[in-house]
């Protein structure tokens, strides 16, 4: 087994601001602590959670890393004194607190996760934030069954590329939402039924369209702000809505007689502060409920650019113009 150096690159955030403020530093390599592994990381997925803590608006959970990277993917170098998941050589993928853009990473040993045959360490890199994400709120507070219509708002995005996938496996339909025809084609290749382009066409009257008139059962929103009305009608009765971000405005004037007259549920979730017993449990759900699509293949992250882990500012430029389609991975 090659030796853990003392020593390794990470790229820190030197103060709030703009991508060029995420600079390369040295840090001393961390050691896990019991319940804990040590990654040698071969690739940590880019996040918008990540863009929000360097501008200066997420600080990361007490006791967190301060370093940026939500998720990262190589090889296990060193396993805490209870830590039975994993064993020092084993390749996963695994949801992290912080910490990600670094050539070594600390994760729980709980909610590290074995990198499918059918995975490339790039994939496995950009998988586990999102997985997480999207099962725990499409599936486990949206309960989006077989048959059900789902709703992806920012369906070319790395979360909206994954619930596509994940619930066609599911054999749900889908309907997203894009800025462009690119995205459109994209979100159509993976399996969605229809792709509503939000600039030139009025997403509610679309969905209804594609339901005749039922309305969707499952709507994942990141928008919020004028989206929170425009979405209960959208809504079919008994119909879920589950709020993971606010890329709009997190305030809205709402007419609730909709939530009533259709017995709607507005739920929402942050997963970085969740404790991790928590994500313990998400991650036994997917180990045992989605792993085996994986493991077949048939559900992958779609990736939109590779850099490498000291070009994270130029990572960062790439997602703040929102043309990717699919996930930004950084090679460490």
């Amino acid at each position: 087994m090659e030796k853990i150096p003392a020593q390794m690159t990470v790229v820190a955030i030197s103060k709030p601001g703009g991508p060029e403020v995420l600079v390369p530093e040295t840090r001393v390599v961390p050691k896990p602590a019991p319940e804990e592994i040590l990654i040698k990381v071969e690739a940590a997925g880019v996040n918008r959670p990540d863009v929000s803590q360097r501008a200066g608006s997420y600080p990361p959970p007490p006791g967190a890393s301060d370093l940026p990277g939500l998720e990262v993917a190589g090889e296990v170098v060193a396993v805490g004194s209870d830590a039975k998941k994993h064993k020092i050589g084993d390749k996963v993928m695994s949801l992290v607190a912080g910490g990600g853009y670094a050539q070594y990473c600390i994760a729980p040993d709980a909610q590290a996760m074995a990198v499918p045959p059918s995975f490339s360490i790039i994939e496995a890199g950009a998988t586990p934030e999102t997985l997480m994400t999207v099962w725990h709120n499409v599936f486990e507070r949206g309960a989006l069954k077989p048959g059900e219509t789902l709703l992806v708002h920012g369906g070319s995005s790395g979360i909206g590329t994954i619930a596509i996938q994940l619930a066609r496996a599911w054999e749900a339909k889908v309907i997203v939402t894009v800025g462009s025809q690119e995205k459109a084609q994209a979100c159509l290749k993976l399996g969605a039924d229809h792709a509503i382009n939000y600039r030139s066409e009025d997403f509610v009257a679309q969905a209804k369209a594609a339901t005749a008139g039922a309305g969707v059962n499952v709507i994942l929103d990141m928008v919020g702000g004028d989206y929170v009305e425009r979405n209960y009608e959208a809504a079919a009765i008994d119909g879920r809505v589950v709020q993971i971000a606010f890329l709009g405005n997190p305030k809205a004037t709402v007419n609730f007689t909709k939530l009533m007259v259709k017995r709607l549920t507005h739920t929402g979730s942050t997963l970085r502060p969740r404790s991790n017993a928590d994500k313990a449990a998400m991650v036994a759900a997917i180990e045992a409920k989605v792993m085996p699509i994986l493991r077949e293949g048939r559900v992958k992250p779609l990736i939109d650019s590779i850099f490498p882990l000291e070009k994270a500012a130029d990572a960062h430029r790439r997602m703040e113009t929102s043309e990717h389609i699919g996930k930004i991975v950084l090679r460490a």
